[in-house]
């Protein structure tokens, strides 16, 4: 199954958090942490890690925290997932070229298809669609609006 680690769904749960409350000013990774019930030792290390990136600014002393570095329309979820656990791949096969079975493997390039179809979304989901989420049952797709999700396809509304 894939599904993204722990640490990515922290960064991005603390992006989208600071990006809806940007006008409150920097946001600590205590309060940040506090207000999730995440870890905050962990929390740290993944806004350092972000901060590193370019993707949030840190600021020091009293009034410090974390604040976004950009626009939350012009960072995507790719990055923010990127920043923290490094490029996706489907399989090991795209990360180990000492595979045995290169030769002879008929998924690999499927499997590239739908790793590449994968980042290609997380990459236009930006964090300022996450801040504002559609009605249950709809998701925002940037080239039709909401889309009502369906059983079998996704129908424009």
């Amino acid at each position: 199954m894939l599904k993204l680690t722990k640490k990515a769904d922290y960064g991005l749960i603390a992006m989208r958090h600071l990006a809806q409350n940007a006008e409150q000013g920097s946001c600590s990774a205590k309060d940040l942490a506090d207000a999730y019930g995440i870890p905050q030792e962990a929390l740290a290390k993944i806004l350092q890690r972000l901060a590193r990136a370019g993707l949030l600014k840190s600021m020091h002393g009293t009034r410090g925290g974390y604040t976004l570095s950009r626009d939350p329309h012009q960072i995507s979820a790719l990055e923010v997932i990127v920043a923290i656990d490094g490029p996706l791949f489907m399989t090991s096969c795209f990360s180990d070229r000492n595979c045995d079975q290169t030769d002879r493997c008929t998924v690999r390039e499927p499997l590239r298809k739908v790793g590449e179809s994968i980042q290609e979304v997380l990459g236009r989901l930006t964090i300022s669609e996450m801040t504002d989420p559609p009605a249950e049952g709809e998701r925002k797709d940037e080239k039709r609006g909401f889309v009502k999700l369906g059983a079998a396809a996704i129908q424009p509304v």
